[in-house]
């Protein structure tokens, strides 16, 4: 946490798990990773942010098991991806679009514990007026 620019080499530990009205839809960490599976990490310590809305793979981008087409997943499977278009999630093997907000979004850190709901949280992502996904299925464009 002193370097100025932490990647995904700096990382011993890592896992992002997925809710949908507070119900889990799907994890990955990097215990599990293959060597064709998507690990793109850019975080500043000092703000504790990860950084977003750069072109996918540079210094304002992420890739937690989901590349710049977001359908690399695998199936089952879960991941995330920041680019320059937008963030959004691959579940089973499929960009969901109704994930995507947009790319310049901050993604803060805490050290806090956190919920499936969020509410105890800085909250990653943008709150669902609707349900988006069935059954990992869009199910709204």
């Amino acid at each position: 946490m002193t370097k100025t620019l932490i990647t995904e080499d700096d990382v011993a530990a890592f896992e992002i798990i997925g809710y949908l009205n507070g119900k889990r839809i799907g994890s990955w960490n990097i215990d599990a990773r293959t060597a064709d599976q998507t690990w793109h990490l850019r975080f500043d310590p000092v703000s504790m942010t990860f950084l977003t809305g750069g072109w996918f793979a540079s210094t304002n981008s992420q890739g937690w098991n989901a590349d710049g087409s977001v359908d690399n997943c695998g199936a089952p499977g879960f991941g995330f991806n920041s680019g320059s278009y937008a963030q959004d999630i691959c579940l089973n093997g499929a960009y969901i679009r109704g994930s995507s907000i947009p790319p310049e979004t901050p993604i803060f850190a805490t050290t806090a514990k956190v919920m499936p709901d969020c509410n105890q949280t800085i909250p990653m992502g943008k709150r669902h007026k609707t349900n988006r996904m069935l059954d990992g299925e869009s199910v709204l464009p």
